[in-house]
C-alpha cells in the first residue's frame, strides 16, 4: 500500500505554479535555448512572496538563480565568441551552461515532486 502526502489546496496551487514554471523553463531550454525564460522568471519573482515559509519558496529562488547564472554564462559565451581565439571556448561555455541548467531543472522537478525544498 502506498501513501501519498495530501497538501492543503493553497499549497497545492502554489506547488502547481512552480511545477508549470519548471515545465516552461525546460521546454524553452530545449526549443529556444532559454531565449524566453524571462517569462517564467517574472512569474517566479511575482509568485515567490506568496510562498514565504513553505518549501516552494526555495524552488522559486532556485529557478531565479538558475536563470541568472545561465544568462551570465550565455553572455560570457558571447564575449568569448567575439574573439576569434575564443570561439571554441564560447561553444564549450554554451554547452556547459545548457547541461548545467538542464540538470537544475531536472533536480528541481524531482525535489518538487517529492515535496522537498531546494538547497539554496
Amino acid at each position: 500500500m502506498t501513501s501519498s502526502l495530501v497538501l492543503e489546496p493553497r499549497l497545492q496551487s502554489l506547488k502547481n505554479t512552480a511545477w508549470w514554471l519548471y515545465v516552461f523553463h525546460s521546454i524553452d531550454l530545449v526549443i529556444a535555448l532559454g531565449l524566453f525564460s524571462w517569462i517564467p522568471l517574472i512569474v517566479s519573482y511575482v509568485t515567490r512572496p506568496n510562498t514565504e515559509g513553505t518549501f516552494i519558496y526555495s524552488h522559486h529562488t532556485w529557478q531565479i538563480r538558475s536563470f541568472w547564472l545561465y544568462f551570465g554564462l550565455v553572455i560570457l559565451g558571447w564575449v568569448l565568441f567575439l574573439t576569434v581565439i575564443g570561439i571554441p571556448l564560447a561553444y564549450l561555455t554554451w554547452a556547459i551552461a545548457w547541461i548545467w541548467k538542464a540538470y537544475r531543472m531536472i533536480k528541481g522537478f524531482m525535489n518538487l515532486n517529492n515535496n522537498q525544498p531546494m538547497p539554496v
